[in-house]
């Protein structure tokens, strides 16, 4: 997992703390909605390391096949 990944996990978890923490609705509500995006940017984050990863491997054997 990379450090971008791992950044945005960590602010989802903070966010869903604060979230369990709040005693106020709309504090609570704000919180998960932060959660939640931080949950979707790591989930791109990831999504988009796994697309590299692929292509980098297929640039490789295509090389390979060249030689």
């Amino acid at each position: 997992m990379s450090t971008q990944v791992e950044f945005y996990s960590a602010r989802a978890a903070e966010a869903r703390a604060a979230a369990n923490a709040a005693t106020l609705d709309n504090v609570r509500d704000r919180c998960m909605r932060s959660a939640l995006a931080w949950e979707d940017m790591a989930a791109r984050a990831t999504r988009t390391e796994a697309v590299r990863a692929k292509t980098v491997a297929e640039k490789a054997a295509a090389r390979e096949d060249r030689l």
